[in-house]
């Protein structure tokens, strides 16, 4: 049991899926139940349920009609259903009244194959098929901002290099303080908390665990964050690059591939043999798949915008990977794991993960050989111009969201590997999105055209 609160908060053991939650309420004081799942645009969707109510629902599952999300259905869609996987139940430490519990979505009996936690589940099986698991730990970026005009709520962050600036971090320790003690009485293990690049930029790290209760714990991560920094007065955003002189939010993954209680990833000096075919997957499909790691029209500002203030962007510009060197898209900072640099805070937090196995078991397959993508651990990305000899045979990423969409329609093999009905919905909505976006009448358009 792990305390918290001064109400009396304990967090019990980790449930089983089909653990009996109106007991549980009992037991633990819960009075609500948020029963919640991911959209594809990664939206967190939530129906609130009393205790006294959860017992039916956990048998018959909250209905949500799917038209009103973003998952590709029409009105005259029958009810999604979402029923509570008891295992990820979190107890809310700041309001141990609450719970929150994520969900399987279904229509008809039938579970809903583009919905991105099934999706990861899908990929989950292979491994397991395979005899494997993945385990992945994030890095996701958030900036805190006033709540009245979305500016940076500290004024006095202003250093042209403030990462892991202590200052600015005591400004707002308060409110640091308490995301950390949520997560940790839910059990995340965070072991660090910074000031990053930008300025009123932060990042905490929590352990990593298998890919589900990863994406799990990061939904609720991003919840969490966005609910204290409203009741501290600000606003949270993972948005990939709200300020076009500041360094952006990404959300790096670090994975790893375990066979029984054995790292299959860990090699004598560098990775194995065995992650390096992963990696060389991950690197071969990276311009395909930047749609759902860079799933917005702004995060193609992060990917492709010019030097911050800080003088750097830290996102990458090209499939590349090194050693342990933040310029390239891959990062190999041990002989046990590799960290992808190229997501950013809007990706979808199941689909991250599906993303790294469905592209990493191919390249297995494929016996992908990542040796062309690779770079000396002390060269700078950064400093390499457009043309270079040094970049034959590297692969730029897209840049925009529109070729990075065509780019994942025309991939044959990750619409096999993700399936078809997800890669139909997704593509759907991020055609959707170019065209609302192309269809915006912006302010620079006007300050620039409307004398011509």
């Amino acid at each position: 049991m792990q305390c918290f609160t001064k109400a009396g908060f304990c967090q019990g053991e980790k449930l089983a899926a089909n653990a009996d939650l109106s007991a549980v309420a009992k037991a633990r004081g819960i009075d609500f139940f948020l029963v919640a799942f991911v959209d594809l645009r990664g939206v967190l969707r939530t129906k609130m349920v009393p205790s006294s109510a959860i017992k039916q629902i956990q048998r018959d599952g909250a209905g949500f009609a799917p038209a009103a999300t973003w998952l590709d259905f029409g009105p005259h869609a029958a009810d999604l259903l979402v029923m509570p996987d008891a295992s990820t139940l979190l107890q809310v430490p700041f309001s141990p009244e609450l719970a929150v519990v994520m969900g399987d979505c279904f229509i008809e009996g039938k579970e809903v194959a583009q919905s991105p936690r099934a999706v990861l589940k899908a990929q989950i099986a292979e491994a397991q098929k395979r005899g494997y698991v993945l385990k992945s730990g994030v890095e996701a970026e958030f900036f805190i901002l006033s709540a009245q005009n979305d500016s940076i709520s500290d004024e006095r962050d202003i250093q042209s290099k403030p990462c892991y600036d202590a200052q600015s971090m005591m400004r707002r320790y308060a409110l640091l303080a308490d995301i950390v003690k949520t997560l940790n009485a839910c059990d995340f293990g965070v072991y660090q908390t910074d000031h990053e690049d930008a300025n009123g930029q932060f990042e905490i790290n929590w352990h990593y665990r298998d890919c589900l209760t990863t994406a799990d714990q990061h939904v609720f991560f991003k919840w969490a964050v966005k609910t204290l920094a409203e009741r501290h007065g600000f606003r949270a955003t993972f948005m990939p690059r709200p300020f076009s002189n500041l360094s952006g939010n990404g959300c790096h993954i670090h994975c790893s591939l375990w066979s029984g209680e054995k790292n299959v990833f860990e090699g004598k000096e560098s990775i194995s043999d065995l992650a390096l075919q992963f990696l060389g997957g991950v690197l071969a499909k990276a311009p395909s798949f930047c749609a759902v790691t860079n799933p917005t029209v702004n995060s193609y500002k992060r990917l492709n915008g010019a030097a911050t203030a800080s003088g750097y962007t830290w996102s990458p510009n090209r499939v590349s990977w090194s050693g342990n060197n933040r310029s390239h898209m891959v990062r190999v900072p041990d002989n046990d794991r590799f960290e992808l640099r190229l997501a950013d805070g809007a990706v979808n937090p199941y689909l991250l993960p599906a993303l790294m196995m469905a592209c990493g078991f191919w390249g297995i397959d494929t016996k992908a050989d990542p040796a062309k993508c690779s770079f000396p651990a002390d060269v700078n990305m950064y400093e390499i111009p457009d043309g270079s000899p040094k970049l034959e045979g590297i692969a730029s990423l897209p840049r925009n969201l529109i070729d990075a969409t065509r780019a994942l329609e025309s991939d044959k093999d990750l619409s096999a590997l993700l399936g078809a009905d997800f890669m139909r919905a997704f593509i759907k909505l991020q055609k959707l999105e170019w065209a609302d976006f192309s269809a915006h009448l912006s302010t620079w358009e006007l300050m620039q055209t409307l004398d011509c």
